[in-house]
């Protein structure tokens, strides 16, 4: 007999569970207020030390820019008479031109040499791996310490450069010491300085390109110079955009090799814009104008990186 006839209570019918309510997507409102007051507090101290060592000097310089303010004494704003003292500077296009001819040099003489290393060491084997460490440690070595080398290896005397030469019969020049060949002098040694951190950079961008590509290429019959052209250089162009801007930017503001090697000499053809500010401002207590020519050098460093950006979109495109 049913157990509702029996006078029990009927058994409900088996079913599926319930549904459980969705999990919350989002936090409680306490929660994301938390979260946000741990995000201001992590940036916090990057800010203020780029507000403290970053905002405030430039806002200094430019506000220096517009005064002679000269170390010793009081200073007096005088607008933009600092400025346009410079177009009517000798000096400053003298070393203007020093730094576009260091920089057209070292530019690509670096590039081709950090590009060209990395080519040869872009393997897995043990030898490319020590010298990549080698050809590193200029790049973590004092300037100093690397200019003193140098000094004594451009020696006109004893050098090895002229003792190498000489072997050869070809009588080397006084590297240092004449005006046609000191700039250049300091081109290589800055090129054997730096050469490594873009050769590191370059081996990042060279394993981030597909073997597949290279396969693809030597099926079709592509040589060695068709695939580095058509394969290596598309797909390593942001790489190549990013160390040419670095290359670009260090090139304009070199100034330790100058100082120490040469002091701007022989004859200011190696007075560079960086010795020129350092000069007016250090030398000559004239802290106001060296602000401006820092000013204009930012410029001119901002021209030419968006110049080099544009031939680099125009290339990839």
């Amino acid at each position: 007999m049913d157990s509702a006839v029996r006078g029990q209570p009927a058994v409900p019918p088996t079913g599926p569970p319930a549904a459980k309510p969705p999990p919350r997507l989002l936090p409680p409102a306490t929660t994301r207020r938390q979260q946000a007051v741990n995000g201001w507090l992590f940036i916090a101290v990057p800010v203020l030390l780029f507000i403290a060592f970053f905002a405030i000097p430039i806002v200094a310089a430019l506000v220096l820019s517009l005064t002679d303010y000269a170390i010793i004494g009081d200073f007096e704003f005088v607008g933009l008479d600092n400025y346009t003292r410079i177009f009517g500077d000798s000096f400053f296009w003298i070393a203007l031109r020093n730094t576009a001819y260091y920089t057209a040099l070292y530019v690509p003489l670096g590039i081709a040499v950090a590009l060209g290393s990395a080519l040869l060491l872009n393997r897995d084997a043990r030898a490319a791996r020590i010298f990549r460490t080698l050809f590193y440690i200029p790049v973590v070595s004092s300037t100093v310490a690397t200019a003193s080398i140098w000094f004594w290896l451009l020696n006109p005397q004893y050098g090895v450069f002229n003792v190498v030469l000489g072997w050869f019969g070809i009588d080397g020049p006084a590297w240092l010491y004449e005006s046609a060949w000191a700039m250049p002098a300091i081109v290589v040694m800055s090129v054997w300085a730096g050469f490594g951190a873009n050769m590191v950079i370059f081996l990042g961008g060279l394993q981030g390109v597909p073997r597949d590509l290279y396969e693809a290429a030597r099926i079709d019959g592509a040589n060695a110079w068709q695939q580095f052209r058509h394969v290596t250089l598309p797909g390593i162009s942001r790489v190549m955009f990013l160390v040419s801007t670095l290359q670009i930017i260090g090139a304009f503001q070199v100034f330790d090799q100058a100082f120490i090697l040469t002091k701007g000499g022989p004859g200011n053809s190696t007075v560079t814009m960086v010795y020129y500010i350092f000069d007016r401002g250090f030398d000559s207590l004239e802290m106001g104008y060296a602000s401006a020519l820092s000013f204009v050098l930012f410029l001119i460093i901002m021209v030419f990186s968006l110049i080099n950006a544009r031939v680099n979109k125009v290339g990839e495109s």
